[in-house]
């Protein structure tokens, strides 16, 4: 294997790995105060299925000669990224729907054509991925539809928190084309099917009929049918701002990677006794 294709693709699934990681925190914030039991099930099985992609993704990246405890001293330290989606607050319960519906949709739209990339333990690891994460979308727009069947203020919330997450959602398949300095060669190895903008574009054109579904209004004056290209044009994000996240100058940078590093040593003593226990039973 060449270095630089394993490079690239231990730079790939460890970013993953480490957002669905640190993806768990945002809704988890919310699992204590679910409005029902109902409610609180599907968030703590949501929670728990991100775990299980993190795991997934993380032992994918170890057929790549690279252990697990080396990409998490690489997350601590600031040496490899996540999701700039993460370091968004989750303000009100609204937030659980929304990141189901846009930040689940999202995700659906840039991780289905991994199913098909070159690296076969990546590729068969995003298969179940996809499968769950489409469940959650399903059940962050089941949730944000019984909201706005509800109160005005119910329905004041979630266009409160679609107005939030609206562009950051679209910062989630990373920069312009013209600005990604490492997409043109992943697709060339095949890691990548689809540039930045072409999955962008793509879902926009799923989310704005959602949307009127909804009821809700996507916070873009520029968002519009255009008929001759058979897409939606919308409007750039803010890529200053975008920068800035990556840079760690995010709402929760500091509190992200402060809160998986206190988890990360306080759960040492379960490492710790893991390994002891794998070590008696191979005596």
């Amino acid at each position: 294997m060449p270095e630089a294709y394993r490079k690239t693709l231990v730079r790939q699934i460890a970013q993953h790995a480490h957002s669905e990681i640190i993806g768990m925190q945002p809704e988890g914030n919310w699992i204590g105060r679910a409005p029902s039991l109902r409610r609180k099930a599907i968030l703590l099985a949501k929670v728990q299925d991100e775990a299980g992609h993190g795991l997934y993704l993380y032992a994918a990246c170890e057929t790549l000669g690279v252990s697990r405890d080396e990409l998490v001293e690489l997350l601590l330290a600031g040496k490899q990224k996540y999701s700039s989606i993460f370091n968004y607050p989750t303000l009100s319960y609204a937030d659980v729907g929304t990141i189901g519906w846009l930040v689940d949709g999202a995700a659906i739209c840039n991780q289905v054509p991994l199913c098909r990339t070159s690296y076969g333990p990546y590729g068969r690891a995003m298969i179940r991925i996809c499968k769950e994460e489409s469940f959650h979308q399903r059940q962050g727009y089941e949730l944000l539809a019984t909201m706005v069947r509800g109160t005005d203020e119910q329905r004041a919330m979630v266009q409160e928190s679609v107005d939030r997450f609206w562009w950051p959602s679209l910062m989630m398949f990373g920069p312009p084309d013209t600005d990604s300095p490492n997409s043109a060669q992943s697709m060339a190895w095949g890691i990548k099917r689809n540039s930045n903008d072409e999955l962008r574009q793509k879902f926009v054109d799923m989310t704005v009929p959602q949307a009127d579904a909804l009821g809700v209004t996507l916070p873009d004056p520029a968002l519009r049918w255009n008929a001759a290209r058979g897409h939606y044009d919308f409007g750039p994000p803010d890529w200053d701002e975008f920068a800035a996240v990556i840079r760690g100058d995010g709402p929760c940078n500091a509190q992200r990677i402060a809160h998986r590093r206190a988890a990360h040593d306080e759960g040492s003593w379960v490492r710790e006794a893991a390994t002891a226990f794998a070590a008696r039973t191979e005596r």
